[in-house]
């Protein structure tokens, strides 16, 4: 199956010279000039990748990649002229997982994408190895199979980097995970950005899963606790 990659940059030249890189290393390639365009074309089908520019006429690079996190977690690429760490930082916490800085080699960033979709597969999820079958926990089920969740007999939809992380949770609970730990174990060992990303997961399954007893291990991290006998 073929990758389809959404450009969203508003330099012609760039868009002919990416798309032309990209299309000979036999990816399908769309493009857009504004990201308002963009989120309108992909409210049906969304794209296997993103590729986007920070300056952009209207809705920046920088909310078009929130609005992209609140329902995937497919790959996204910054490209920006800007090269200040602060805004490499910023888009990697708005949830990138690349940050490329113009002007740059078509070829580098081909390399990127090849890295990127080697870790993620099309839908998205991270390609970790799971063990078919069920985990349970309590009242927590995960389907390693299908990478559903179901917690107090209703499923609960969940993004792939949040099953990801109850999955490390379920299979080591009681045991104390620190941020950075978990930030390389859900993100990747090469994720630069900050560890606040940890924290707002952390706060999503808590909200999805009401009663799960994540407890806040103070000044380091998270752990999942379950007490055998009591079965919670």
């Amino acid at each position: 199956m073929r990758h389809h990659i959404y450009i969203v940059e508003d330099d012609p030249n760039i868009q002919d010279i990416v798309t032309a890189y990209l299309k000979k290393e036999g990816y399908d390639v769309s493009v857009a000039d504004s990201a308002e365009q963009a989120w309108e074309q992909t409210r049906k089908a969304s794209p296997d990748m993103w590729i986007l520019d920070i300056m952009l006429p209207g809705m920046d690079g920088y909310e078009l990649c929130k609005k992209i996190r609140q329902d995937s977690e497919v790959p996204i690429i910054i490209i920006s002229a800007k090269d200040d760490e602060v805004d490499k930082i910023l888009g990697l916490e708005l949830g990138s997982d690349d940050y490329l800085t113009k002007p740059f080699s078509p070829r580098e960033l081909v390399a990127r994408v090849k890295r990127l979709f080697k870790r993620v597969d099309v839908s998205g999820t991270q390609t970790h190895p799971a063990s078919s079958g069920e985990l349970s926990l309590g009242e927590l089920k995960l389907n390693t199979e299908e990478r559903t969740v179901f917690w107090q007999g209703i499923e609960v939809e969940v993004t792939a980097k949040e099953y990801d992380m109850l999955q490390i949770f379920v299979r080591n609970h009681n045991r104390a995970f620190a941020r950075d730990e978990l930030l390389s174990l859900v993100w990747g060992e090469d994720y630069f950005g900050s560890d606040r990303a940890v924290d707002d997961l952390i706060k999503r399954l808590r909200k999805k899963l009401d009663g799960l007893p994540i407890e806040t291990v103070w000044g380091y991290g998270y752990r999942l606790r379950y007490n055998e006998e009591d079965g919670k």
